[in-house]
């Protein structure tokens, strides 16, 4: 697949098809974080990898989904991430992750849209319960938690027009449209 069709099609899906997705699959998304950049190659990122029904039940409910999207509770059951990842810094190797997960994230959400699944970036959960559903090793610490599944949605992006908002939002037809700033407004030399 061209790198930038990829980079167009890596969008933040939160309806999924409830597809199995196989631990290989998982392992093979963390091998695109193991292989991406890492500030002074402290390396401090470890990964759990959930893909059963039982486990993704206990991390769902801890998650908050789209919120610009107040009045939606996220997916509902039949539309529910298949997988998840849990992105932790060990604290035994670094005190503080810099930007490492969010490099480590955007490598794996690339490399699962070039398996032809979708993914959510997820850093709006309640920590505490997470931690009282699933077992973590003392020494990690929950930073980010992508949700993966095979894609139920279609995600339209528009160029913003002077004074328009970024928030994204669904159509009538419950269609997901995220605003995009134009390049020509990005730069500013």
């Amino acid at each position: 697949m061209d790198y930038f069709k990829l980079i167009e099609e890596t969008r933040s899906i939160r309806r999924f098809k409830e597809a199995p997705i196989s631990r290989e699959t998982l392992e093979k998304l963390v091998d695109c974080a193991r292989l991406s950049p890492s500030g002074a190659n402290g390396q401090p990122l470890k990964f759990g990898l959930y893909n059963s029904p039982d486990e993704c039940s206990r991390i769902f409910p801890v998650i908050k989904w789209a919120g610009a999207l107040p009045d939606w509770d996220g997916p509902e059951e039949g539309q529910r991430p298949s997988a998840y990842i849990v992105i932790a810094l060990d604290k035994e190797i670094s005190k503080a992750p810099g930007i490492d997960h969010g490099i480590a994230a955007q490598s794996m959400m690339l490399g699962a849209r070039a398996l032809g699944l979708g993914c959510c970036m997820i850093g709006a959960y309640d920590k505490g319960a997470l931690l009282e559903n699933i077992t973590l090793p003392e020494n990690l610490s929950p930073l980010l938690l992508l949700a993966l599944g095979e894609p139920g949605e279609e995600i339209g992006i528009e160029d913003m027009k002077e004074g328009d908002s970024t928030t994204y939002f669904r159509d009538e037809q419950d269609n997901h449209h995220v605003p995009k700033r134009t390049v020509k407004e990005l730069i500013w030399k």
